[in-house]
Order: structure tokens, then sequence, then C-alpha cells
């Protein structure tokens, strides 16, 4: 029986490069959502400097009140949804977080024991 070299028909380079351009636009999908989310935050930070000092010096409440603040906590709301929007409900606990801790606790007991 003749062996068939197929070796040129099963050269994936074409789909290679289209997984590869794939990949890329979804990196930069994720790269233009975070500058996002970094040009959000640093006008946040900026404008809210300044309504503070602006209405803190202006009302006979002084910088200490809720006029002066109100803006900066409404906005903080909103600026706290983009960030999960951006780095998703599992930034703080990430995937493995409660495997993590089961570990850390079952090798607290151990040594515990010992």
């Amino acid at each position: 029986m003749k062996k068939y070299n197929i070796e040129p028909y099963n050269d994936h380079t074409d789909e290679k490069r289209y997984y590869k351009e794939e990949a890329y636009i979804r990196a930069k999908k994720k790269l233009d959502k975070l500058k996002g989310f970094y040009w959000h935050l640093v006008s946040y930070v900026i404008v809210n400097i300044f309504l503070i000092i602006v209405i803190g010096s202006n009302s006979g409440e002084g910088y200490f009140s809720f006029a002066s603040f109100s803006t900066a906590i409404f906005w903080g709301i909103g600026l706290f949804f983009h960030f999960l929007g951006v780095f998703g409900p599992d930034f703080l606990f990430g995937k493995n977080w409660e495997e993590r801790k089961v570990k850390e606790y079952m090798d607290k007991e151990e040594k515990r024991w010992e």
C-alpha cells in the first residue's frame, strides 16, 4: 500500500492567521474599553475637584456640604458601574478565589493539628 504525503494539504497557516487576527481584534477592543475607563476616571477627578472648589467657595455652607460633593457622589456611582463593565464583577474575588481560600483554611487547620 502506497502512503501519500498529505502534509502540504494540512498546512493551517490561513487558519492560524485567522485566529491571530481574531485574538488581536478582541485584545484591541479590551484595550479600547480600558482606555475609555481611564479617561472617564481622569475627567471624573479633574471635574469634581474643580466643582468642589467652586461650589464650596461660593456656598455659605463651606466645602463640607452635600452640595459640594453631590456631583462627585452620583458620578462616582456611574464610574463604579463603568469599572465593573470593564474589569468585570470577578475583579475583586477572581475566578479561583473560593478554591484558594478553602485551600488556605485547610492549610491552617492542618498546621494547627500538627
